[in-house]
């Protein structure tokens, strides 16, 4: 391959559906703090989600970090630490701490079963992720969390789009956090949103997002700036319209992925837990076992890459291993979710990717583990 391919490449809409809203803008030169077009964008996501209260944000770190901090909550969140590493510093600097439970090998969540031995009388949340378009055990967390008188805040990065027993994603646990980075299945350029049930925590957050500013005298918080501009709500607006589009392309890559690396012993791609899932197709992870295989997966990685294929190793390492945690003390062992980082790699996976080069990177997969046509 002469063309470089990576690992994502950002959807992007017919530049004059962005332009008319840009010169709309800039007609205006409203062009943050709450403008039209973040307001369109927080009312459609609102509906798109079935959600009362939706707050856009400028990223999606700053979205949880807000929704944290407007809980009010201080003590101990179970969470997972097969993630990116906002999801662990969002906890942290909110002045909470991260108890780190195990996820399950088939779709790399949590690990519901685990999740209860964790609890003390320190806990007060259960933030759980749902990774690279697969969902966590909603029900059955919502269970623990219930049973035990716990929030559950949901890292839903990558879940935007995705419904679970016919409801959005977003209706699930107390709140969802949503990035809407270029690099996700549906992007606002930066940005990111959080979806919430209660009123004052939604007032909170959106007081919050705004340096803690009640009126033009009164700052009743210690605050942060995460609003969204106007340019990102456009782009979002805009995508938006198209986001089923890119879904079906990005399925169309995932499931030739799919056919063409199944049956080989030692490979395996991570799957949804039950049918009657919606996936956005964020993501495509497989695992390659070395054992079995005989090559590792940075063998994998590095053929492909030597034939301008790169991928990523996504999510390693694990946050719980990080340099600025090792003197933390966090609790929690997670055996699976260090084996199954050991052995991840994010194939390229966007929506206009082209089916020959998806054939053409599985064949040069084959080719690194020494598997001849």
């Amino acid at each position: 391959m002469d063309e470089k391919i990576f690992v994502t490449k950002p959807s992007l809409p017919p530049m004059e559906e962005y332009m008319e809203m840009v010169k709309d803008i800039w007609k205006s030169r409203y062009l943050t703090n709450w403008g039209k077009y973040v307001r369109q964008f927080m009312e459609e996501l609102k509906a798109y989600f079935g959600m009362e209260y939706c707050m856009p944000m400028c990223n999606g770190h700053m979205a949880l970090e807000m929704v944290l901090q407007a809980m009010e909550l201080h003590g101990e969140i179970i969470t997972t630490p097969f993630t990116f590493a906002s999801t662990t510093h969002a906890i942290v600097r909110s002045g909470c701490t991260p108890v780190f439970c195990d996820i399950k090998e088939s779709d790399g969540t949590i690990d519901e079963e685990k999740i209860e031995a964790l609890i003390t009388e320190k806990t007060v949340a259960i933030l759980p992720v749902h990774v690279y378009g697969f969902p966590c055990n909603v029900e059955r967390i919502e269970a623990i969390a219930k049973k035990h008188g716990l929030k559950v805040i949901y890292d839903a990065a990558h879940a935007f789009g995705m419904t679970v027993g016919g409801k959005s994603i977003a209706t699930y646990g107390d709140a969802s956090m949503f990035s809407f980075h270029a690099t996700k299945a549906f992007h606002t350029i930066e940005g990111g949103c959080v979806a919430l049930h209660d009123k004052e925590e939604a007032l909170r957050v959106y007081q919050l997002s705004n340096f803690g500013i009640m009126n033009e005298e009164e700052v009743a918080f210690v605050g942060a700036n995460a609003k969204m501009n106007e340019f990102e709500a456009a782009m979002g607006l805009c995508n938006l319209k198209h986001f089923e589009e890119y879904r079906t392309g990005r399925k169309e890559a995932y499931d030739i992925y799919r056919t063409e690396l199944s049956g080989i012993p030692g490979v395996r791609m991570l799957t949804a837990y039950r049918e009657d899932v919606v996936s956005n197709y964020a993501y495509c992870p497989v695992l390659f076992d070395a054992q079995t295989l005989g090559v590792t997966r940075d063998d994998v990685k590095k053929h492909l890459e030597e034939h301008n294929v790169f991928t990523r190793k996504y999510f390693y390492p694990l946050t719980n291993s990080f340099d600025c945690y090792k003197e933390a003390g966090f609790q929690g062992k997670t055996p699976v979710a260090e084996r199954v980082a050991s052995q991840v790699l994010t194939l390229p996976l966007y929506s206009d990717l082209a089916e020959t080069d998806v054939f053409r990177i599985c064949e040069l997969i084959k080719e690194a583990m020494g598997i001849r046509r």
